[in-house]
């Protein structure tokens, strides 16, 4: 029968619980940055990040280095649920793609249909991703309330929705290209996927120094350097065993799951959240393109998420799980709106220069995600049950 498990896997409670508490430092980071921003010390701290360093500012390299290793992380939890997750099975994995398409295209076209024509029809993109930690973090906080199937359908949700967003930042933010570096980062891909395919290399420091090489060659190229963590992630050997622990793919896996959550997205967020919110910020808000980013988040997402789900089971295409209602799935839409990382991250390349709109943009995330949270949260509470007291 095709049904997602009810039970969790010892490796995704893992994950699960790292998501969760990264989430709450994420929080308390971009809180941490907005005090500062807007306190006395407001402008050192802002400064600081503008900071030149190796002829890129601070605030760069965490947005094209450090981030690639997120991306990098990204790309290794889509190959494990690629293998032996959720997206391995293919009726199992359709109604998350699905969800996914529905979560990705309905926000892009809301915010399209406002700003088409406008400066700001670039960021169409933004309302179309979802921030994994946050979204599972808010899961977390209802505990049993939820069905464990409810947390496994939102996790593959969301790394699909990361890898729609990792493709929107290839296809459609490339503001110039060089061939040149572009076909030696892929000849350094293709070189490590033969030491993979081919040599049997287990070691990672060939892959890790490919890596690097790759990473530079892409920043050169004109593509988001970010592409190369992804494209690194499928170069290394995974095992499909889930008890391997030694494969390459896994031993990395779990060296960056805490390094990524407590360190690299929330240095991302006190380098990208550090906002002056000025006299007319509230104006700024009744603006196309903040109204587009708002509602692409808070209304399209669950919109998208949930009548494309309902489309597929309705056509006999995928099966919604029996412990889940379609409550559930609207409230699994409500907290893939809470876009948070990913949306600053395609801010930033879509309106490179502008500080005044992308200061609005992040505004607008911002109040957007936290509705999405507390409505999905008020909304799944709501749906679910008292857990029965154990005997």
């Amino acid at each position: 029968m095709n049904t997602l498990p009810s039970a969790l896997s010892q490796t995704f409670q893992r994950f699960f619980a790292s998501k969760k508490a990264g989430g709450l430092v994420l929080i308390a980071c971009t809180l941490l940055s907005l005090l500062l921003a807007n306190s006395p010390a407001g402008e050192a701290y802002l400064g600081f990040w503008h900071k030149n360093v190796a002829g890129l500012s601070i605030e760069h390299w965490i947005n094209d280095g450090l981030m690639a290793v997120f991306f990098l992380m990204v790309g290794l939890e889509l190959e494990r649920e690629l293998y032996n997750g959720e997206l391995s099975d293919f009726r199992n994995a359709l109604l998350p793609i699905v969800a996914a398409v529905g979560g990705i295209c309905i926000p892009a076209l809301l915010h399209f249909s406002l700003n088409r024509g406008l400066p700001t029809q670039g960021g169409m993109g933004i309302p179309m991703a979802t921030d994994i930690a946050f979204a599972l973090g808010v899961l977390a906080l209802l505990g049993k309330r939820v069905p464990a199937s409810l947390k496994i359908f939102l996790t593959a949700l969301a790394v699909i929705d990361d890898l729609g967003a990792i493709l929107v930042i290839a296809l459609f933010y490339t503001t110039s290209l060089d061939p040149a570096y572009l076909i030696g980062a892929l000849a350094v891909f293709g070189v490590l996927v033969c030491l993979n395919r081919l040599g049997r290399v287990m070691a990672l420091l060939p892959y890790l120094t490919g890596g690097a090489l790759m990473w530079f060659l892409m920043l050169k190229s004109g593509i988001h350097a970010t592409i190369a963590g992804v494209l690194l992630a499928f170069a290394i050997p995974y095992s499909a065993r889930q008890d391997d622990e030694a494969s390459p793919s896994h031993r990395l896996e779990h060296v960056l799951h805490l390094p990524t959550s407590f360190f690299i997205l929330p240095v991302f967020a006190l380098a990208n959240t550090g906002i002056v919110v000025g006299a007319g910020w509230a104006t700024e808000l009744a603006s196309s393109n903040s109204l587009g980013i708002f509602g692409g988040l808070v209304l399209g997402k669950p919109l998208g998420i949930f009548l494309f789900s309902f489309a597929a089971v309705a056509l006999g295409i995928c099966r919604l799980p029996p412990d889940l209602s379609w409550r559930h799935v609207l409230g699994a839409g409500m907290l893939g709106g809470i876009g948070f990382t990913m949306s600053i991250f395609i801010t930033n390349l879509a309106y490179p220069g502008q500080a005044d709109t992308i200061t609005a943009s992040k505004i607008a995330i911002l109040l957007a995600s936290l509705t999405a949270g507390v409505a999905g949260f008020l909304w799944l509470k709501s749906s679910s049950a008292e857990p029965s007291p154990a005997r």
